[in-house]
This record gives C-alpha cells, structure tokens and sequence, in this order.
C-alpha cells in the first residue's frame, strides 16, 4: 500500500493555473503507474491524467487534454499535475492514485493506492 499525498490546490481566477504535487512514500515509485482523478459534487471520480512506469506513457481526459500535464519525479517520489488554462468546470476534488495492475488506467477501479484529495475552485 502505497501512502499518496496531494497539495497544491487552492482558489483560482479562469484562465489561470495551478500545480498539483503528489507525494508517495514508497521506496520505489517508478514501480507504479499514477493517475489523477477528480470529483464533482454527486458525481463520480472522473479520470484526468495518468503517466505510466518505464517510458512514462502519458493519457489525458477528454475535457483537460491539451491544458493538463502531468508529469513524475521517481527521484523526489513525486508526481505532478500542471493545470492551465484553468475554467469554472475543473472546479472539483483532485485525487492522486497509484497502481501496478496493467488494467487501463482510465477507470478507477484499477488503482490500489489513493490521497486524501486536495480541493481545486477555479472563480468565474
């Protein structure tokens, strides 16, 4: 099991941007794929991005591709979250997770290993 804690979130104009830090205590973190996920309110958890081990294969959802990047430093056991381009609708919990099954990893289900979340409000 895999302790994930995210930071960086935090209140932000449109147009603006943010960084997401995700920080694993784990020996190895290029062992694990990693993903971030949000939520809306009453909604389910919504794949934003996930970089796999190894080459460092990198997805994106469909509403965040080309304003999202994420990234991983196996030195630091980091990942990251570069949010630009920021609109009212990314406003949502963010949530770091890890995983070394080799299901997608779009769905949620695939991950072993989750944050506490951090929250992410982008003002009109």
């Amino acid at each position: 099991q895999v302790q994930l804690v995210e930071s960086g979130g935090g209140l932000v104009q449109a147009g603006g941007s943010l960084r997401l830090s995700c920080a694993a205590s784990v020996r190895t973190l290029s062992n694990y794929a990693m993903g971030w996920f949000r939520q809306h309110p009453g909604e389910e958890r919504e794949f934003v991005a996930a970089i796999s081990w190894g080459p460092g294969i990198k997805d994106y959802g469909v509403s965040v591709k080309g304003r999202f990047t994420i990234s991983r430093d196996d030195t630091r056991n980091t990942v990251y979250l570069q949010m630009n381009s920021l609109i009212p609708e990314d406003t949502a919990v963010y949530y770091c997770a890890a995983k070394t099954s080799r299901t997608s990893a779009v769905f949620a289900w695939s991950y072993s290993s989750w944050g506490q979340g951090t929250q992410v409000t982008v003002s009109s």
